[in-house]
Formats: structure tokens, sequence, C-alpha cells
């Protein structure tokens, strides 16, 4: 073997140590993420949304809140409401009196939806740790996800946690156009009072506020 030989193999072996450690880095920050969420009897989110899609001109912001509990949650944004409660979700449109009730099927659930928002990460994805930013006074911790299915819509997932809390701060999804959805958290609060009542979705209600029920299954 020849000293050029030697050095490339010392070098491969070296840069895959780097990522194996680089990954169970991810690894043990994401488990400690996931499992502090998990700890929590519910969750309330106020966040920023934001969609930009450079190639053709498009920048939109918008605000939300969602409160979890389990996978159930409620979710407010661009003047649209979505409850999660067990199987069913339930889409209501005030502008178009408009409830749509469909089943939720979480085998078929691709996405990030708001019940997964927090853990989704848990399965599909590689990772590695990323770029360390300071945000005004705050570490935060960037990590790389890039889904393992190469068909996946979804190019790659910057997750940034910040170090001290170990919550979700923010979440940058890029899809293969270059097309990015973040979600910017404001506010992050836990275990407060709410309603028991409410992921209840209320059918006399709205059929007597004159919302047409579009029932999908």
């Amino acid at each position: 073997m020849t000293f050029k030989t030697k050095s490339a193999t010392l070098f491969s072996f070296m840069l895959i140590s780097l990522i194996s450690v680089q990954a169970q880095d991810a690894k043990s920050l994401l488990d400690e993420v996931s499992s502090k969420v998990k700890s929590y009897d519910n969750i309330l989110i106020d966040f920023k949304y934001s969609l930009n899609n450079a190639k053709e001109n498009v920048k939109q912001d918008t605000r939300g809140n969602v409160t979890l509990k389990g996978e159930d949650y409620v979710l407010n944004m661009l003047g649209v409401t979505r409850i999660l409660n067990g199987t069913t979700i339930y889409t209501i449109v005030p502008e178009d009196e408009e409830v749509t009730i469909s089943t939720y099927n979480k085998q078929e659930d691709k996405g990030i939806s708001a019940s997964k928002m927090l853990t989704f990460y848990e399965n599909g994805y590689n990772y590695k740790m990323d770029v360390l930013q300071n945000v005004k006074g705050r570490k935060i911790q960037f990590i790389k996800l890039s889904p393992i299915n190469s068909n996946a819509e979804i190019k790659n997932i910057l997750l940034g946690i910040d170090m001290q809390t170990k919550h979700v701060y923010k979440l940058i999804q890029t899809d293969p156009s270059g097309t990015s959805y973040t979600i910017t958290v404001n506010s992050f609060k836990t275990n407060q009072p709410i309603s028991q009542n409410l992921f209840v979705f209320d059918e006399e209600k709205y059929k007597s506020d004159g919302y047409y029920l579009n029932k999908l299954d």
C-alpha cells in the first residue's frame, strides 16, 4: 500500500468516524427534545409561517397557533381552524361557511402535520449536526434531516433547537424545486389549563349556524 493510498484510507476512516459522531450527537439531541415534548400534558404554540418560492417570486408570511395534547390538536391559521379529535379531522372555513370532515389515518399521513410537528423526525430521516446560531442571546443548534426515501417530496429539513430549553425553535423545510416553508416559534407554553371541550366538534352548532358539512367518508 502506497503512502497516498494509506493517507486516503486514513482520511476516509476519519471522515466516516466524524459523520458517525455527528449523527450520534444529533440523535442524542433529538431524543432529548422528543422525550421532553412527550413529558408535557399539553403544548400551546404561537408561530410565524413563511413561504418562499424564489423562482415564482412568491413570499408569504402569516401567524398561527396550535394547541397539542397527545396526537390531538387545534390549529388556527390563514382564517381556517383544523381539529384532530381521535381519528377524525374537522377543517372549518368560516369564509365559506363549510366544514370538511374526514377520517385521519396515521399510517397514510406522510407530511408534517400539526400533531407531528415536534416529533416527525423520529422515523424516516437521516440526520446530522448543522450550524449553531446565536439568536437574540439564545443558542440555536440546527440539525439537518434528509429523507431516507429518495422519492420523498421533501429535499431536506433544518430543525433549530433551543439549547437551553431543548424546545423546537425553528423548522425550515425545502422541497426539490427550492421552495422553502419556515415555521418560527414565537411562544412555547406547556401544561396550560385548557377546556375539556377544546378538541370536541359541536356538529349541531355549526348546522344551526348554516354551515355546510362536507363528509368525505
